[in-house]
């Protein structure tokens, strides 16, 4: 069988719909159209012959052939971007923020996603609590910050909306005779104060149940049957529900997930375009 030429762009749209399962998001992150994101993936499949992708009203996902065929179009993605930075006279290096509160447990795959994205582009990351990525960009440590925003804040685009529950192992049970078992992250995290002000004021006596160093810690506590701990309900550990309700506590309210970008070149602005693609639509589990 003899396959045409493929279009490398044709080929980065379909990895984009791939990744976001969207074609509206994966036009976003292209800087193109949902509409040519999607005559671009359909060009491809006529040319191989395969149906990659499964449309849905709300959500794109893999055929076999898809899957089978995503390997060989990132290896040609890469390719082809290195053989257009063949002649850059140095690499360009990007210094990004990234909440981990903002993230979860969805860390390695979008690490993976954003890095395999450019490989010419150096990105320097740093994963920590909003705050401190807040300050480091208004010292110009960093070129781009994604930051969880709990109440008012600086300027911003919002990438998206969180609410806010109570998540705990579903073999937890709650003993009101006792103080409610909190697992945070540490004494800084400003959802943390958030909830302890919650629970205080609606007349809650809590404990410290688990302090974590980091959201790995605290959601494998959570998985656990440790405690309870106040999340963004898209990035809670699986398995984990929300027992806000039947526990009687308070509502949270929700918080947003900012970008703050100060980059200026068109390598870097596609890099930023495709960090908030990844950041705006839900997980899926």
């Amino acid at each position: 069988m003899i396959v045409a030429t493929l279009d490398i762009d044709a080929v980065a749209a379909f990895l984009g719909a791939a990744d976001l399962r969207s074609f509206t998001r994966a036009a976003e992150a292209l800087g193109t159209t949902q509409s040519l994101v999607s005559t671009r993936v359909k060009r491809l499949e006529e040319v191989l012959g395969r149906a990659l992708l499964q449309r849905h009203p709300r959500l794109v996902r893999l055929t076999a052939e898809g899957e089978r065929f995503v390997p060989a179009a990132r290896e040609l993605l890469a390719a082809h971007e290195r053989a257009r930075a063949a002649f850059t006279e140095a690499p360009e290096r990007i210094s990004v923020g990234i909440s981990e509160q903002a993230v979860g447990a969805d860390a390695p795959a979008l690490l993976a996603r954003l890095f395999g994205h450019d490989p010419t582009l150096v990105i320097s990351l740093r994963i920590e609590r909003s705050s401190l990525l807040e300050t480091a960009f208004e010292r110009g440590e960093l070129d781009v910050a994604v930051m969880l925003r709990i109440g008012q804040g600086r300027t911003g685009e919002v990438l998206r909306r969180d609410a806010f529950g109570w998540f705990a192992a579903p073999t937890l049970t709650r003993d009101s005779s006792r103080p409610l078992p909190l697992v945070s992250l540490m004494t800084e995290c400003a959802l943390r104060r958030h909830a302890i002000e919650a629970v205080s004021g609606a007349g809650l006596s809590w404990r410290e149940a688990f302090v974590g160093g980091g959201m790995a810690a605290v959601l494998a506590a959570v998985q656990g049957g440790l405690g309870v701990t106040p999340l963004a309900a898209r990035i809670a550990p699986l398995g984990a529900v929300d027992v806000g309700t039947d526990w009687g506590l308070p509502v949270l309210g929700s918080s947003e997930v900012v970008l703050r970008s100060n980059v200026a070149t068109p390598r870097a602005n596609a890099f930023v375009r495709e960090l908030a693609a990844a950041f705006r639509g839900p997980v899926q589990r």
